[in-house]
């Protein structure tokens, strides 16, 4: 079976955090870098080349395809921030229409600058959308 290609590595949050250079981005990494470590308790963790994870849970496919996975966390793009895991939840779909100014992917958010989002709503997010993913039975 082939490696994951998204697995943690050592490299530091901050440290990456410190290279991205959209000033908006970067203070927006900055604050979700402490908002989801204090939210969900977990230490921040690299995984890949730009994701930034907190917490992770193990899934396996009826085809046997099997692993490991960040619960929740955000990646800052060019043009936006990615969040994952936040839309797992049930309860995401009453609260996205309090979130503020946001796109939706295929499993993920996108949210051009912190300004236009309420930071309550992104945490109950973060909260609900972590504690299903490491809760729930993915096997």
């Amino acid at each position: 079976m082939a490696e994951l290609r998204t697995q943690p590595t050592q490299q530091d949050p901050v440290e990456f955090i410190g290279t991205v250079a959209h000033p908006t981005r970067r203070r927006d990494a900055e604050v979700l870098l402490d908002l989801m470590g204090r939210v969900t308790g977990e230490p921040a963790v690299m995984w890949g080349p730009t994701m930034i994870g907190f917490g992770q849970y193990h899934y396996r496919y009826a085809s046997g395809h099997e692993g490991d996975a960040l619960a929740v966390g955000f990646s800052p793009r060019a043009s936006a921030q990615a969040l994952y895991g936040l839309l797992a939840a049930p309860e995401a779909e009453h609260l996205l229409p309090r979130l503020g100014r946001h796109r939706r992917g295929a499993g993920c958010l996108y949210i051009t600058s912190l300004a236009g989002v309420e930071l309550g709503v992104l945490e109950e997010l973060v909260q609900r959308g972590h504690e299903f993913m490491v809760t729930e039975n993915f096997t």
